[in-house]
């Protein structure tokens, strides 16, 4: 096979829920021997691995209204053409999506060209760009055993491989979780996704400071907050009394986990990936904005298996949230089962299941 027909080109939008999952096949494919490309849209951060080379369509995003619904199809179409052309060019084995309207053309395109396909998406609930393109691809890769949203004449094709999360998370599970100690220290890391979240910013700080005294006298708070919250949140901070530092972005998600005794979080796709194959116990708020509520249904499946707690966005009060972290971060039995059942959710080999999912379709143009 020369090496333009065997390049597998990924379509993933900017966002660390689509990106890691792309990342981490990318990866795996090269460790093969086969070149990735990535398509992305106008607003898509550079690609983190080397050699992988990036392209850019135009995507649209669907709005309210009719003029947003028209701006949309537009965008969309316009996109379908560049995508066409590109993938002329480049003469892909075959094509991976994972979801996100900046998905979209790529994918459309490369079904219309009848390339091998195959779209991954990273939550309990099949996303709506996803859902879209599901009847028009060869194969539904999915993170989770159960799976809502899938058409039902397209179930026949649902692979589940996990969800890949990047080598140095995966580097995590190696490390074994030590619950905290009667009177040391306690490392709590809070994260909101690639972009914070504004509830976290406003909740925590506030909650952390209504803990009994002595419990906050040996926590050590890592929290990531979105910039235009930061100001505020080291304002609320001031004066507490408490151990915390903050910042915008953290690039060194994959240590702060390993040495986290408890992670308050978000309920997305990659995160709920990452902390089961990390094997670190969580308490979660899903994002009560997601269109088909797919964060609670992914935290739902952690909860019931032992591996995390949650609460809804409206019981994220500070009264609640401050008396829930203190039962949990008093409880160093609990979190060490917890983080025992999220390991055991945990599916460190995703990356190269779903790598062999992409095998199978370039050496037999479906899926095997």
């Amino acid at each position: 096979m020369t090496a333009a027909r065997s390049l597998v080109v990924l379509a993933a939008g900017g966002t660390g829920g689509h990106l890691f999952p792309a990342e981490a096949l990318a990866r795996a494919l090269i460790g093969r021997g086969r070149p990735v490309a990535l398509v992305t849209d106008k607003r898509g951060k550079e690609f983190p691995v080397e050699g992988v080379d990036t392209y850019r369509v135009r995507a649209g995003r669907l709005g309210g209204g009719l003029l947003g619904k028209v701006k949309f199809a537009l965008d969309l179409g316009r996109g379908i053409l560049e995508a066409r052309a590109l993938l002329g060019r480049l003469r892909p084995a075959a094509v991976v999506g994972f979801g996100g309207y900046p998905s979209m053309p790529t994918m459309v395109a490369a079904t219309s060209l009848k390339l091998p396909t195959l779209i991954h998406d990273q939550n309990a609930v099949l996303g709506r760009a996803n859902r879209m393109l599901a009847t028009r691809v060869r194969a539904i890769a999915t993170s989770f055993g159960v799976v809502s949203g899938v058409p039902a004449a397209d179930a026949p094709k649902i692979e589940r491989t996990g969800n890949p999360v990047r080598p140095a998370v995966v580097a995590v599970r190696d490390l074994p979780y030590e619950a905290p100690t009667v009177d040391g220290p306690i490392r709590l890391l809070i994260i909101g996704g690639s972009q914070g979240a504004r509830i976290l910013s406003r909740v925590v700080p506030e909650a952390l400071k209504a803990l009994p005294p002595a419990l906050k006298a040996r926590l050590k708070v890592s929290q990531q907050v979105r910039p235009e919250d930061l100001e505020a949140v080291e304002a609320a901070y001031q004066g507490s009394g408490l151990q915390v530092e903050t910042k915008r972005f953290f690039d060194d998600i994959p240590a702060r986990l390993a040495a986290a005794h408890l992670v308050l979080a978000r309920a997305g796709g990659s995160t709920t990936a990452e902390l089961t194959v990390a094997g670190r116990p969580a308490l979660l708020v899903p994002f009560a904005g997601a269109i088909a509520d797919e964060q609670t249904a992914n935290a739902r499946v952690l909860v019931e298996g032992g591996a995390a707690w949650m609460l809804s966005e409206a019981e994220f009060t500070v009264e609640r949230a401050s008396q829930r972290l203190a039962e949990l971060l008093s409880d160093g039995a609990a979190l060490a089962r917890a983080a025992v059942a999220a390991r055991a959710l945990g599916e460190p080999a995703a990356a190269e299941r779903l790598a062999d999912l992409v095998e199978r379709l370039t050496k037999t143009g479906e899926r095997a």
